[in-house]
């Protein structure tokens, strides 16, 4: 989302930056640039099915010429784990090392999943916020990445978005979630789970790949506005839903190559690679 400082906000709001003022006058106008921030990132309609990436602004861009991690952060582009401290699936997803889970090569990233010297399964995950929330997410807008996903039985690499608070509910978009047995698609969901045991769920399987091959380079991309989820094949349209109320706020990015939670039981590829060209984020309006 786009922030401003209470030197900002005074020039936007016409309070004024006299140093003899009140600190209350300060917070107060703070307070009131949240809510301009708010108001401007989550504009109430439709935009439309249409997308054009050269007329959007980018708010967000990892080209992967360099990679920004670390485990929990602060002060990374990403961190190497859930923020909310949760694994999932057959593997274990790994603090960086030297070589492994994320290389970068020639502005191409490499999540490798292989087993270690115990025989168990690791892997790699990049979420765009910590666990205190700081770093990128954003209300509405165009979220993209450009990929090429593993095949092999047990392979789950993933492209993905959640909602910032949580308090109540947990808003998630699955924009691509890729099993590496069942080449010919990939599924993309609507979640929202509540607290009290309730969930929401849309779901879509998109059968893009008996002609295009899902181990080339391919963008998978969700457009967000308070009206529809749309979802996107090479920047076309291939599925849209209702966007649920809980999916009105604030979402951070999430790529992963996940193992399927029986991989132990599967003859699944050691190693095996997800490669990530970009992950970007336009404002559409």
């Amino acid at each position: 989302m786009r922030t401003f400082t209470p030197k900002t906000c005074l020039r936007r709001t016409g309070w004024p930056r006299s140093s003899g003022r009140r600190l209350g006058i300060v917070i107060a106008a703070a307070l009131l640039c949240a809510g301009l921030a708010h108001a401007e990132d989550c504009v109430p309609g439709d935009t439309g099915d249409q997308i054009d990436t050269e007329e959007m602004k980018v708010t967000f861009e990892d080209n992967f010429d360099d990679l920004s991690v670390s485990a929990w952060g602060p002060g990374t582009r990403w961190i190497a784990h859930t923020p909310w401290s949760g694994d999932f699936g057959g593997a274990r997803f790994a603090n960086p090392e030297l070589g492994f889970p994320f290389v970068v090569t020639d502005g191409v990233l490499r999540i490798e999943a292989a087993r270690n010297a115990q025989g168990d399964w690791r892997s790699g995950l990049l979420a765009s916020v910590d666990p205190k929330g700081n770093g990128f997410s954003q209300c509405y807008g165009y979220f993209e990445t450009r990929a090429q996903l593993p095949l092999g039985p047990g392979v789950w690499p993933a492209f993905w978005l959640i909602g910032k608070d949580r308090s109540k509910s947990t808003a998630e978009i699955d924009v691509l979630e890729f099993y590496g047995d069942k080449p010919e698609g990939y599924s993309s969901t609507v979640h929202v789970w509540h607290r009290g045991g309730g969930h929401y769920s849309d779901f879509s399987r998109i059968e893009v790949f008996r002609d295009a091959r899902p181990t080339d380079f391919h963008t998978y991309g969700v457009k967000i506005d308070s009206e529809f989820i749309r979802m996107y094949f090479d920047e076309k349209l291939v599925w849209k839903t209702k966007t649920q109320p809980e999916h009105r706020q604030p979402m951070y990015i999430l790529v992963n190559l996940g193992l399927a939670k029986d991989a132990g039981e599967m003859d699944v590829p050691d190693p095996s690679h997800m490669f990530v060209d970009y992950v970007r984020a336009y404002s559409v309006r």
